[in-house]
């Protein structure tokens, strides 16, 4: 895996995945998991690898600076800017997965884990969501008033 890109190149995919899933609450440790399933599926598909590599360079064009030192605002403008490309959809079809299917992300996100193991949410707090305000709930009379 880590011959398929150069240290510049893995480092510069982790901040694209920082930059394409922002959040200030996430050490790096998710990221670079994340960046490892990436190189993993390049790893088996030549296409990808190809995809990969050739954007990443494109990436560090786009500015007079390595993507890799853009501010948070820039290199959000430069992704926002390869969003329909193949390049971006690839790496996105990947970390999606990964980023979210990282178990100290569901602990930093308060996700406690799929449920259906211990007979479903309905008796494990599927209502506690204590950060959303309570439903006002209308009646079909009051909604046809």
């Amino acid at each position: 895996m880590s011959t398929l890109l150069s240290d510049h190149q893995r480092a510069t995919l982790v901040d694209v995945l920082r930059a394409a899933f922002p959040h200030a609450t996430f050490p790096t440790g998710p990221y670079e998991r994340t960046a490892d399933a990436v190189l993993a599926a390049a790893g088996t598909d030549p296409r990808l690898h190809g995809l990969l590599v050739q954007g990443l360079a494109d990436l560090d064009e786009q500015r007079d600076a390595a993507f890799s030192c853009l501010d948070e605002e820039t290199a959000a403008l430069v992704l926002r800017g390869v969003a329909g490309t193949p390049f971006f959809a690839a790496i996105l079809d990947v970390a999606i997965v990964a980023l979210y299917d990282d178990h100290e992300v569901w602990d930093l996100l308060g996700y406690e884990g799929p449920s259906y193991d211990r007979g479903g949410y309905v008796d494990r707090g599927f209502d506690d969501l204590d950060w959303l305000p309570d439903p006002r709930i209308v009646s079909q009379q009051e909604a046809s008033a």
